[in-house]
């Protein structure tokens, strides 16, 4: 049970998905709307949530809205959906009947944010990911310095915005190489793919048939839930 309290601090932690280095501007072609395909690895296999960890994750963005897709063996699903006009972002968790989310605002977003600080230092390191060339930036972790890793993000998907309401938000380009934790697990994440397509708006909203809980009751809720898987 010890380890299911910090995992929803875990889950906003790293609802990072979009970001480059404040001095950079987007390029003029970026691609504002589609789908981005992940593949997901756990760094600690021992870890005892290791085996709830996806192997897949993909995002959809539009201007300045994304939504994040998990899911875990095929049957436990979870969404994060970030809307930088009215600064919310809204987790979502699907469970055989069990269908909850939560929705926090960019004042709540402050204290969650800072339990996955980050620095960023520039390099003139460069590759090709998924067809899009990506600069590398070296994150090191605040509460603990001797943690750092490579970040490879590209000028040429999302808006600068995107990561407004994350731990990434000093940074303003697309991440397609990047470590994050998540379930509590250090996950590290590669794009595999990425199509240009149109995501329609209803794509990053709630649906009706969800029940709409406090971050509390969420919290609650989600830790029931996992205490049943462990």
């Amino acid at each position: 049970m010890k380890l299911i309290q910090p995992i929803l601090f875990s889950f906003l932690s790293l609802s990072l998905i979009c970001f480059s280095c404040g001095g950079n501007h987007k390029s003029e072609n970026a691609i504002t709307e589609g789908v981005i395909e992940y593949k997901a690895n756990v760094i600690n296999e021992n870890h005892p949530l290791a085996s709830f960890a996806p192997s897949t994750a993909a995002v959809k963005i539009k201007n300045d809205k994304w939504i994040l897709e998990m899911s875990t063996m095929g049957i436990f699903s979870i969404y994060f959906s970030c809307n930088m006009e009215n600064k919310t972002l809204s987790q979502m968790i699907k469970y055989m009947d069990i269908k909850n989310a939560c929705i926090e605002t960019d004042s709540m977003l402050i204290e969650e944010n800072s339990k996955y600080k980050l620095t960023f230092k520039e390099t003139n390191e460069t590759k090709m990911i998924a067809g899009y060339k990506c600069k590398k930036v070296i994150a090191t972790k605040v509460s603990d310095p001797s943690v750092t890793f490579d970040v490879y993000y590209t000028l040429d998907i999302g808006t600068e915005n995107s990561n407004e309401l994350t731990p990434y938000k000093e940074l303003k380009g697309m991440p397609l190489d990047y470590r994050v934790l998540r379930l509590g697990l250090e996950m590290h994440f590669v794009a595999t793919s990425i199509k240009n397509e149109e995501i329609k708006d209803s794509d990053f909203d709630i649906p009706s048939y969800y029940k709409i809980l406090t971050r509390s009751e969420f919290d609650n809720e989600f830790n029931r839930l996992f205490a049943d898987f462990l």
